[in-house]
């Protein structure tokens, strides 16, 4: 592939003459399938050649390198005035890559925090088998756990403690929903499960994991009105490549109800064109068929043609920027609908993904639909799910109510 980067033959033997070389092509490939521009992968082979040179004038073996290795070399590079921006970016992703390869050990400590995430998304997937948006609404609770109980130090999962569980629930269940604050309880008790079983940890600590209250039935959805909708999709900037992929995103929220986990799951193959259906991967291993709206349709096919940045992931919505992947989280739907709602100029108490699909079911409901027909569209299990929608029926429910008798008994 240097080929493709550079056509004169002595700057290709430049940049592959030194200790790293046999990686060079390989570390290429790799960033051009992650969708890194061919300036970007040029810009960091020249400090990874002279990275290299550096390795083999102070005899260190590629195999042991490090990140220290690359901090002691970016410190001589910066007393010379000669420490580029991209040094520090391109040597960790040559870490990175080498340590993918095989060629360097992981990094020092019990386990590297990737590695027992990857375990654990392992596990969800193979022994529990959970679907792929439970995963992908599990996975970021147990990484943000995990970062801010060991920082940039050893990963020892075997020195968790209730005293850290209880902390962390405490510290993030304010700023949740309730819904949200019970699937982080969930998913904690879950990957503390997972750590008794491979034998990381000696005690069951699932008990010690604190209930948050969520009370059925105890709050109104929240929701916008049908008008403020469309306000909002008609703020969507659709003249950019991130515009065009956020308004389809919306208009999937807003029209057929998904939640962000079922968006963020997402993959090429769920989209059957012929057919006009979308395959949704649900709650409970469950898959459904929901019709391919004309306005999804063609806001997803503009993505699809035009937006959409080649690369090797299946995931209907991905990255913008290289890396090239899917979300990493319903979170970054949630943002989607938060910077969408600004621009509109709108602020509801609740501003998270879900209040599309509330505003759905609640337009429906004002619409005539009854509470069974919404369970259906948006795919409910079961009715008592679907029972909250009747609490903004005000005008039903006042046709239930019945007169308050006056003083005395008197009508």
């Amino acid at each position: 592939m240097l080929e493709e980067l550079f056509e004169g033959e002595a700057t290709r033997r430049r940049l592959v003459n030194h200790p790293l070389g046999p990686w060079v092509e390989s570390y290429v490939a790799t960033r051009a399938t992650l969708g890194y521009a061919r300036s970007t992968v040029r810009g960091h082979l020249w400090p990874l050649a002279d990275f290299g040179r550096w390795l083999g004038r102070n005899a260190i073996a590629v195999n042991a390198l490090n990140e220290e290795s690359v901090e002691g070399y970016l410190d001589e590079r910066r007393g010379r005035g000669r420490c580029g921006p991209n040094n520090r970016t391109a040597l960790y992703h040559l870490l990175e890559h080498l340590r993918d390869q095989q060629v360097i050990p992981p990094v020092q400590g019990a386990v590297t925090r990737s590695a027992i995430e990857s375990r654990y998304e392992a596990y969800l997937r193979a022994e529990r088998g959970l679907t792929t948006a439970t995963v992908i609404n599990y996975c970021p609770f147990i990484e943000r756990l995990l970062r801010e109980r060991f920082r940039d130090g050893p990963l020892a999962v075997g020195q968790l403690t209730p005293a850290d569980l209880s902390r962390f629930v405490l510290r993030h269940a304010h700023a949740m929903s309730p819904g949200r604050a019970k699937l982080m309880v969930t998913a904690l008790r879950s990957f503390v499960r997972f750590l008794l079983q491979h034998g990381e940890i000696d005690t069951d600590l699932a008990a010690c994991v604190p209930t948050v209250a969520n009370w059925r039935l105890a709050t109104v959805p929240k929701y916008l009105a049908p008008q403020e909708v469309e306000r909002l999709l008609g703020a969507c900037t659709r003249s950019t490549p991130t515009g065009r992929r956020n308004y389809a995103i919306l208009v999937l929220l807003a029209r057929l109800g998904l939640r962000a986990g079922e968006v963020v799951a997402l993959e090429l193959d769920d989209v059957d064109w012929r057919a006009g259906e979308l395959t949704v991967r649900g709650k409970g291993l469950r898959w459904d068929r929901q019709p391919l709206l004309a306005e999804v349709g063609e806001a997803l096919g503009n993505y699809l043609r035009h937006d959409r940045p080649v690369c090797s992931t299946r995931r209907l919505f991905v990255r913008m920027r290289a890396p090239y992947r899917g979300f990493a989280s319903p979170a970054a739907v949630t943002t989607i609908v938060e910077r969408a709602l600004e621009r509109a100029g709108l602020h509801p108490p609740f501003k998270g993904a879900h209040l599309l699909r509330h505003s759905l079911a609640t337009g429906l409901l004002r619409g005539g639909a009854s509470l069974a027909e919404i369970g259906y569209i948006l795919r409910h299990r079961s009715p008592n799910s679907t029972e909250i929608y009747a609490k903004v029926d005000v005008a039903g429910l006042r046709s239930l109510a019945q007169p308050w008798p006056a003083a005395g008994g008197g009508r």
